[in-house]
Parts: C-alpha cells; structure tokens; sequence
C-alpha cells in the first residue's frame, strides 16, 4: 500500500507518518521549505520519503505525482497560519493562505486520483475547528479551512462510486509549532474553553486520519477532534 502525506515533516503530518509506516505504509511525505525540519524527519523515519514541494504550485505537483505509479490513501495536511485583522490583511496574505491550505488540497486531490481509479482508495484532508465555526481575527484562515469542507462532500459523492472515499479531520487546539506564538495567558484561555482541559497531540489528530483511511464505508464526512471544544 503506498500513501502520499502533505506538510509531513512536523506536528500533525510528521505524526500521521508515523502511524501510516506502522500499518505496514510505504510512505512519501512532502514539505515545503523548513529543510532543517526535513532533515529531522529523515532520520527518525528512514522508511519514508521525503520530498521538497510547493503544494499551492501546481507544476511541482504535477511532477511530485508523476513519480508516484499508484497511490492507496492520501493525506492533505499542508496549511499556513494567518492572523490579524481583516483590514490589516493584505491580499498577498490573503493569496498565500487560500492557495496554500485550500489549493493544495484541490490540486491533491486533482492528481491523486487517476492513481487510485480503478484499485479503490482513500483521501483524508486537514481541516480546523475555525472552519466550522469561524475564527476572530482568523477570517481568511478559516475560510480556507471550510472551503477544504465543502470540497471533501462533494468530492466524496464524486468519487465514491470510483469506490475513493473524501473525508476531513477537524481539529480544535493541537500542540503544534502553528500556536507557539500564542502567549502562556491566551494558552491559559483556550484550554479554559476546552472541555478536556488540554490541547490535542498531535498523535492524537493521526489517529483520527488513519481510522478514515482504514475505514471503506465512511465517505463525506467531518470528523471533529477538538476535546469537546465545539459540540
């Protein structure tokens, strides 16, 4: 079984790798610039394979997916953080985030799927909380983030019966270098509003992924792991 993950050299991606090589996964991950990041990842998981690409370029998507003959699951994980003001929000920022966190998950999908046309298959993109409820001072992030929503239901109807299940991981807070910036009093305050009283680890939004990916009659669907920080 081969599986390409999409920023898979950190936090969430880099932990999906980890328990896609565990179930027996013949892995290639990509990243987009963070080589020291890569680096990391190599050695700890010298299975996989890791590969430089700009996700929201479609050119080396093409060639990234040109290598791969056949593909069985597919992650779509790279996203960029934005925050700020909308009236402070430029519309290179604005670009950069939409491209990234939902162009890349289009352009994924788009030349993953004549690798899984008639073997079956499984696609899982990454989502957040902010994309189903929205986030202040997040608006174009969040956005993005329910664009990648929309995109996975009706993918999920286009697809299935190709027998290629869509399906989304929405995660709350998670434990990643995305919200290091975040000071110990807005930490203090977001797991205040979190049921469980923690963040995620990034272990467990993998979990999630891998379950969507083993699962073959769950298609369509956002699955919430946020410690019951939206029900």
């Amino acid at each position: 079984m081969r599986a390409l993950v999409t920023g898979g050299t950190k936090g969430i991606g880099l932990a999906t790798v980890e328990r896609l090589l565990a179930a027996g996964y013949a892995v290639t991950a990509l990243y987009g610039h963070d080589e020291g990041a890569a680096e990391a990842a190599r050695r700890r998981f010298p299975a996989a394979r890791f590969f430089r690409a700009d996700v929201a370029c479609e050119e080396e998507m093409r060639a990234v997916f040109a290598e791969i003959p056949s593909l069985d699951a597919l992650v779509l994980n790279a996203g960029v953080a934005l925050f700020g003001q909308v009236q402070d929000t430029t519309f290179g920022d604005y670009r950069r985030t939409m491209d990234t966190n939902f162009g890349g998950v289009f352009l994924g999908a788009k030349y993953a799927v004549p690798k899984m046309l008639g073997r079956g298959g499984a696609i899982v993109a990454v989502s957040s909380v902010w994309g189903e409820t929205g986030g202040s001072c997040e608006s174009v992030y969040s956005a993005a983030k329910g664009a990648v929503q929309s995109f996975v239901k009706a993918l999920a109807k286009e697809l299935a019966p190709a027998q290629i299940t869509v399906n989304c991981v929405s995660p709350g807070v998670v434990d990643t270098a995305m919200n290091a910036h975040l000071s110990a009093e807005e930490r203090a305050s977001l797991i205040g509003e979190i049921p469980l009283g923690r963040y995620a680890q990034p272990g467990e939004i993998a979990d999630a992924i891998l379950f969507l990916l083993q699962s073959r009659y769950t298609t369509g669907q956002i699955l919430p792991v946020n410690g019951g920080f939206h029900i």
